[in-house]
């Protein structure tokens, strides 16, 4: 499958250029990427004043998992000129790290200072059910991998040596909050997949003091907080993580787990928003 190659910033530039000129937006402000099942999501949101491939903005190695589609759209939200990817593609799919992130820097490269962040989760801690959105507060990069390695270490761009003592924004979860006071807040903790985790990795996981278990999320944020954007994360828990309970893990089952809570939740983000941009 086609990979990146070269500069991953000039890539993002000319993804975020044909972004412009498909949406006729010099000038996008907020971006959100949908997770597995969250495509309803899209549609509480808004109306879209336009719909385009990926394939379109160059860079974009198509999702090939159920429950990702392969397109951004513009939607207007208080104002706000806010980008939507119905989906994003992962590190068990085989890509790079710079191809997993490339969404993140094309829409920081379109002008998105805020980045929003959404994903379906396995609940570890006690306590957190099926259907329930979580706030992510910290994280757990268990991938192995960084979207910062190689980059220059004295180039003009910002430093690799990223400060992470703040990922996901303490400003923007009190707003979310303010919104929705029932929101949990949680880490998370990512692993590559595609497997589902054991049940002494979770007990692992659970020592280390992660509440929620996922495939996706750490490496956009890092890239996203390497460019100075603000992050805001949120995992729908869709099942008790592994060991838990009797439930068997089964990716239909997230889908429709995300599916059903999607549109509630894009409702919550429609009202999060105004105040985020």
């Amino acid at each position: 499958m086609p990979e990146q190659s070269g500069d991953p910033f000039a890539v993002a530039a000319a993804s975020a250029a044909a972004l412009a000129e498909r949406t006729r937006q010099t000038q996008h402000d907020v971006a959100v990427v949908l997770g597995s099942g969250w495509a309803p999501a899209a549609d509480a949101l808004g109306p879209a004043e336009c719909e385009v491939p990926l394939a379109e903005l160059g860079g974009f190695p198509e999702p090939r998992v159920p429950g990702h589609v392969p397109a951004v759209r513009l939607v207007r939200i208080g104002g706000l000129r806010v980008l939507v990817f119905l989906g994003r593609v992962h590190l068990y799919e085989g890509h790079s790290p710079a191809a997993v992130v490339h969404g993140v820097r094309t829409a920081i490269a379109a002008g998105c200072a805020t980045i929003v962040l959404s994903n379906a989760a396995g609940g570890i801690r006690s306590g957190l059910q099926p259907g329930q959105p979580v706030l992510i507060s910290d994280h757990l990069n268990l991938t192995g991998q960084s979207p910062l390695t190689g980059l220059s270490l004295t180039g003009d761009g910002p430093s690799p040596f990223t400060d992470l003592t703040e990922v996901y924004s303490a400003r923007l979860r009190t707003l979310a909050r303010e919104r929705d006071p029932e929101l949990a807040e949680g880490v998370y903790a990512a692993l590559p997949g595609p497997q589902y985790e054991t049940p002494a990795e979770i007990r692992m996981l659970r020592t280390a003091g992660a509440d929620l278990v996922g495939m996706s999320t750490v490496l956009e944020a890092i890239a996203a907080r390497h460019l100075g954007a603000q992050v805001l994360g949120l995992s729908l828990v869709t099942n008790v993580a592994a060991g838990l309970s009797d439930q068997k893990l089964d990716h239909g089952d997230v889908l429709a787990t995300a599916r059903t809570a999607a549109a509630r939740l894009g409702a919550l983000l429609a009202t999060i928003l105004p105040e985020v941009g």
